[in-house]
């Protein structure tokens, strides 16, 4: 019986050494799809949206394809980073929203995706997420803390990477160091630091983190082990101090609504949740008017009484 048990295991094991191994080998192609419709469908004109297609250059020289979609009197810019997979032209919903909203909104297809040039990675995603930031900012002259940045799903973890990234919040200092009276400093005090930028962060069906999800769906594989990516939102939400909203459906079938909630006790005040219904690929802030109201509602709370000038177009034009 012994003998005929290890005569099964040991090919069995052998089979799933295999799979772990192709899977480190290959594991990007379970993050990734930009295979999945690389040709834009359609354009925001199809929506009745003036817009401009642009080209935005990475720092490690790929070049992006992007879509600015200008609103009259912006009110603010939003910066939006789409999921895994698809392409901008899949996203023409949410640009409408925002459109209506009178939000300008800059959208870009990560390398690899679309029209864009290059090979999808983690640490890719994050320099195309400054490239695109860098646009808005000397490009379209929109000032840090009048852009907002949002994301989808995996969109989400490149957004919160950038909101730290461009926020400039020093690290609390582990010698819990004290100014000359003897209280403790607050973030910023005594070392020259200063946050800026952005207005506020908008997340819709994100995940904690990529080994989170991945530990749920893979579940037979050991992922933390495996894995080479972070996509860590937990971590990067306790580090903004901008306001974050959330928006997650209690049906979402391939990111689970705990993921949203967890993202929401992560996220620094002031901070709004909104439970949507409706699965992953169907369930959207855009698709229900009180989804929509009560994305009006946050921004507008947190717009401030100053409204900025609206972004310039490419001929120089408000």
């Amino acid at each position: 019986m012994r003998r005929m048990l290890g005569e099964l295991l040991i090919p069995l094991g052998i089979a799933y050494g295999v799979v772990l191994v192709l899977v480190f080998v290959f594991q990007s192609h379970l993050v990734f799809f930009p295979g999945t419709g690389r040709e834009a469908v359609l354009t925001p004109q199809s929506y009745g949206m003036r817009f401009e297609s642009v080209e935005i250059r990475t720092a490690d020289g790929e070049t992006l394809a992007a879509w600015w979609v200008p609103a009259e009197g912006a009110l603010g810019t939003v910066l939006f980073f789409h999921g895994n997979a698809g392409n901008i032209s899949h996203r023409l919903d949410f640009l409408q929203m925002f459109h209506r909203l009178r939000y300008s909104t800059l959208i870009v297809d990560y390398r690899g995706y679309g029209k864009s040039t290059g090979t999808p990675s983690e640490e890719g995603t994050y320099r195309d997420a400054e490239a695109a930031w860098d646009y808005v900012c000397q490009v379209r002259l929109a000032l840090p803390q009048d852009i907002v940045i949002a994301g989808e799903s995996l969109g989400g973890a490149v957004a919160t990477w950038l909101a730290v990234k461009v926020s400039l919040i020093p690290s609390p200092s582990p010698e819990g160091r004290t100014g000359p009276d003897g209280s403790p400093l607050r973030k910023g005090e005594g070392s020259g630091a200063r946050v800026v930028g952005p207005r506020a962060v908008i997340l819709h069906s994100a995940f904690t983190s990529v080994n989170d999800l991945g530990s749920q769906v893979y579940w037979f594989l050991p992922v933390r082990f495996l894995s080479r990516f972070g996509y860590d939102n937990v971590g990067n939400l306790k580090r903004i101090s901008a306001p974050v909203f959330i928006a997650h459906s209690r049906d979402d079938d391939i990111v689970p609504f705990a993921h949203g909630r967890k993202l929401y006790e992560a996220a620094r005040e002031p901070k709004t949740f909104l439970e949507m219904s409706g699965g992953h690929n169907d369930g959207f802030i855009f698709t229900r008017p009180e989804w929509v109201a009560a994305l009006a509602a946050f921004l507008d709370s947190h717009a401030g009484e100053r409204r900025m000038e609206p972004p310039m177009d490419a001929d120089g034009r408000r």
